[in-house]
């Protein structure tokens, strides 16, 4: 399944992209949050020498209805809190992506990771258009378990040319060698492995870069 990572530009006038970028040495690390249809509950973690100045600022927003420091200590913080605002979970309500937590925000940017199948990720770049959400992809790659791609022979004779250095370079072990250590014959051995490099590298190739939806500024 696809998994991506984001980098989104939270709109002017959004509270915590406001107080982030007025505050760029601070990390908002935001634990857990929930949307519903007119606000939204979030706890996060804040991290910055300028704390109380922050604080204050959370608390002095109009967007935040509901405002709790739950720890405090130095230059980090937990707070639980409500906002008005919830702008950047419209989009995984609607797109159904799981957004994996926690993420950061910094300087009005937040990093995201997401995974979820192609369409639902087409699904989410829709969904940040309309809501006005600049976003861009810095990485999306699809995690394929070994067993999915190949067969249980395919797999035990990549393992086996690895371990004997038959990839190496330069090459410890050549193909007669490979053969007669895994008990096959040499034509059998080629085939074999030539097959499963096929389908590696043809799923390599298909998580390119080109093959991604373009980034979106």
């Amino acid at each position: 399944m696809p998994r991506a990572n984001l980098t989104l530009t939270i709109p002017d006038g959004i509270w915590i992209g406001e107080i982030s970028r007025t505050h760029p040495e601070a990390t908002f690390r935001i634990l857990a949050a929930l949307a519903g249809d007119d606000a939204g509950v979030g706890l996060a973690e804040i991290t910055s020498e300028n704390l109380s100045s922050i604080l204050a600022d959370i608390e002095a927003s109009d967007a935040v209805i509901e405002f709790d420091i739950l720890r405090q200590q130095s230059d980090e913080a937990l707070i639980q809190f409500e906002t008005t605002t919830p702008l950047l979970l419209f989009p995984i309500q609607d797109s159904g992506v799981s957004l994996e937590m926690p993420f950061t925000i910094e300087e009005g940017k937040a990093i995201w990771e997401v995974t979820a199948p192609q369409r639902r990720l087409s699904e989410l770049g829709t969904q940040f258009e309309q809501f006005g959400i600049p976003f861009t992809v810095d990485e999306l790659h699809r995690h394929i378990e070994p067993t999915q791609l190949l067969t249980d022979t395919q797999l035990d004779l990549v393992h086996a040319a690895i371990d004997q250095g038959y990839y190496d370079t330069p090459r410890r072990c050549s193909l007669t060698d490979l053969a007669a250590e895994s008990d096959l014959a040499k034509s059998t051995c080629s085939e074999t492995l030539h097959r499963a490099e096929e389908k590696i590298i043809k799923r390599f190739v298909e998580n390119l870069p080109e093959s991604t939806p373009g980034e979106q500024t």
